[in-house]
């Protein structure tokens, strides 16, 4: 993808999809740790200007519009760092939130850094290891125009935090179509972490996609993630991008999952799934087959389980569902259907799945 010349540009169609599901997210994000955490950060390592030419909201407010909107009271402090290369758009960025400055509560700082996405944050990450601290809790935006700049040795530095999170763009396109020109050779082994990224360029089609796609799932897991998801965006049967999302729990594995599943198919774009390539998220008219035989491999023989148990199976990334379509349109019709036996001492209505209730898969 071609980096814009001008300070400020349209907003390309695919773009919206991104910037609704970090909204979508985010609204699940912030009160999940604002409530429980001293410190939070919000991270774009790619802001932009803040504004595209026809006003509409770049990523940065969109981020700070979630925060300022949302009901909740946070006891965290939040503080927003907005990553920017070229001066002339950190300084319109910077402009933008000066207007915002007046309408931020106390208990929230928001920066505009000049430099490219790696060199700025290992400079911060440098200088939190050097006073012997973390870095916070952190939710890290990885958005490239291509494929410098973003390499896993950073990513890997982020990962270490317990709580923290990158939203990589994957740009396959752009990877695909460089993987075997000399000037490219170093920044995709940057990219992935290691130069085993050669062994896919004789690959041919799907198989060559795959191929990176695992490499860069695995290189994550590496880094320390627990759980990584990707989900493509596509326009009629063209792939526009990919989104790698990287976690080391479980619920926010589910809650990235629901905030894809609330981006419906748009302007001819549509998301896919991970797992069920032909999955297309969003859609009402969706089958839940996949998820039914999913969890009769994944719970058959172990008899009785909790529903706790159920769920954080179907919030991981071990399926392209969330927990929020589970019960009343998987659960309730595989008890109909005879597929899932409940115990009846672990609860009191029927087709209901109340804390600590057990089942068993048929």
């Amino acid at each position: 993808m071609t980096a814009p010349r001008d300070i400020v540009w349209p907003l390309e169609p695919h773009t919206r999809g991104k910037h609704e599901v970090l909204r979508h997210y985010l609204e699940a994000w912030f009160p999940i740790l604002g409530f429980t955490q001293g410190r939070i950060v919000f991270i774009d390592g790619f802001a932009g200007p803040g504004r595209y030419s026809g006003g509409e909201k770049g990523s940065p407010l969109v981020a700070l519009d979630v925060f300022r909107r949302h009901q909740a009271k946070f006891k965290a402090e939040v503080r927003f760092g907005f990553i920017e290369k070229d001066a002339e758009r950190a300084a319109h960025l910077k402009a933008l939130i000066g207007e915002l400055r007046p309408s931020l509560p106390k208990n929230c700082a928001a920066d505009v850094l000049t430099g490219a996405f790696d060199e700025t944050m290992t400079s911060v990450l440098d200088i939190l290891d050097a006073q012997g601290k973390k870095l916070a809790p952190a939710f890290v935006m990885v958005d490239p125009f291509g494929v410098s700049d973003t390499p896993m040795a950073v990513i890997e530095r982020i990962l270490r935090g317990d709580k923290s999170e990158v939203y990589v763009s994957f740009m396959y396109r752009d990877i695909n179509r460089f993987k075997a020109t000399k000037e490219f050779v170093q920044p995709l082994t940057d990219l992935f972490g290691t130069d085993e990224w050669r062994k896919g360029i004789d690959f041919q089609g799907e198989a060559r996609k795959d191929f990176f796609y695992g490499l860069y799932e695995s290189q994550l897991r590496k880094a320390g993630a627990k759980h990584v998801l990707h989900f493509d965006l596509y326009k009629g049967n063209q792939l526009v991008y990919a989104i790698f999302f990287a976690t080391r729990h479980w619920l926010g594995a589910d809650r990235m999952k629901q905030a894809i599943w609330k981006v419906v198919p748009f302007g001819g774009f549509a998301f896919h799934g991970t797992r069920s390539k032909q999955l297309l998220l969003g859609i009402e008219a969706i089958d839940y087959a996949p998820l039914r035989k999913a969890l009769q491999d994944r719970f058959r023989r172990e008899g009785f389980v909790t529903i706790e148990r159920v769920a954080e199976f179907v919030g991981s990334d071990q399926t392209d569902f969330h927990t929020g379509r589970l019960k009343k349109l998987v659960l309730v019709p595989m008890e109909t259907d005879k597929l899932v036996e409940v115990d009846p001492k672990t609860r009191r209505k029927r087709r209901t799945y109340p804390k600590g209730t057990k089942l068993r898969f048929l």
